[in-house]
């Protein structure tokens, strides 16, 4: 019998690392759906679910989970209404959720307490604030876990997880970098109407604990971009409290050195960054598939603090506006060597032969803690 996954995505980001383990399942014969809701379903945010749907072979289910300015308690217990309504009609073979967001704090969380098996994907790894508990959240409650490095999975043992639970198998973006994205950058210029060829790339999300100072850090940061001269494409931030004062500082931006998106298709970002002088601010993608494609990236604030270290990644204070200047003078341009420390790019091919061992639907849903030596 066809194993089914169910696949739970809420933002753009989340998407992407998902995105090649769900297509590289349903081409292994697996029945593949995919429970979408969070940012995705908001006008706002570029109505991403559209991405979703453009996937061949699956099945896309719609949770409308949140308004904008609900807080993330609220957005929770939306969702786990949703989700265990969804569960309770189809009840899927696995669950897969990724990293640190509410969404997959619920969804995990009805999974376990209805024994449905669920996987973690991203699990084990350090950054700032909330999104840290949420991820340590997801991994106590999932079943199984595939983690992006040996580092990782050593911290999910940490947590009392048993080894023959957690597979390395890198992180799953990278398996789009690591191949022509299929577009020209010239193509992505069209498509977005970016009027520039030499740019940098700055995506600045806001921190939870540190909503109160979100516009005076925007302020800096942008203030930084502005006074360089140099031009840059900004991706709009993610719906965390604290976004409000982000975007108004982005609203006031010269449109002539500032292309803003609320989003982009995977495959046309991945050419961005392939061509982009440098990437700024406090997203994964600055500490993660920078390096690996091989930019200098300067990450800024407390938001990915200690999530990875690699000659091509720079930090600093957004209230630092002359380290920022320097890294901008020191660093435009430049190429460093491929990182490799969260995978090579086949996250999805290994991904996929541990769920064609019959040994990972054997395991039992009671789970022990598992203590380390």
């Amino acid at each position: 019998m066809t194993q089914s996954l169910l696949f739970v995505t809420g933002t753009r980001a989340d998407f992407g690392k998902l995105e090649p383990l769900a297509v590289a399942a349903r081409d292994a014969g697996f029945q593949v759906t995919f429970f979408v809701t969070g940012m995705h379903m908001l006008d706002r945010y570029g109505l991403t679910k559209i991405e979703v749907h453009r996937t061949q072979g699956v099945t896309v289910h719609e949770f409308l989970n949140q308004r904008i300015g609900d807080p993330q308690d609220m957005i929770l217990a939306k969702t786990v209404i949703g989700f265990s309504d969804y569960l309770a009609e189809h009840r899927p073979d696995l669950v897969i959720v990724h990293g640190d967001r509410v969404e997959a704090l619920a969804c995990a969380l009805v999974s376990a307490t209805n024994y449905v098996r669920s996987a973690h994907v991203e699990g084990g790894e350090v950054s700032g604030t909330i999104d840290e508990i949420f991820r340590h959240c997801n991994s106590k409650l999932a079943s199984h876990h595939f983690v992006s490095s040996e580092q990782a999975a050593q911290r999910v043992m940490t947590l009392g997880e048993p080894a023959e639970s957690i597979h390395v198998i890198g992180s799953p973006e990278l398996d789009f970098h690591s191949q022509p994205s299929g577009v020209s950058i010239e193509d992505v210029r069209r498509h977005y109407s970016i009027p520039f060829s030499d740019y940098g790339i700055c995506v600045f999300h806001p921190v939870t604990s540190e909503a109160d100072t979100m516009l005076l850090q925007a302020q800096d940061c942008f203030g930084a971009l502005e006074a360089s001269g140099r031009n840059f494409v900004l991706i709009a931030p993610n719906n965390d409290p604290g976004s409000e004062g982000i975007f108004s500082v982005i609203n006031a931006l010269p449109a002539d050195k500032f292309r803003v998106l609320p989003s982009m298709r995977f495959a046309h970002f991945s050419e961005l960054m392939k061509n982009a002088q440098v990437m700024m601010g406090n997203s994964s993608a600055g500490v993660r598939e920078a390096p690996f494609i091989g930019i200098p990236s300067l990450d800024i604030g407390t938001r990915q603090t200690n999530r990875a270290v690699a000659p091509s990644i720079f930090t600093a204070e957004a209230r630092d506006r002359a380290a920022i200047a320097a890294f901008l003078h020191d660093q435009w341009g430049k190429r460093y060597p491929s990182h490799t420390a969260f995978g090579e790019g086949r996250a999805a091919d290994r991904f996929v032969e541990i769920l064609q061992d019959p040994g990972f639907w054997g395991r039992g849903l009671q789970k022990e803690f598992h203590d380390i030596g």
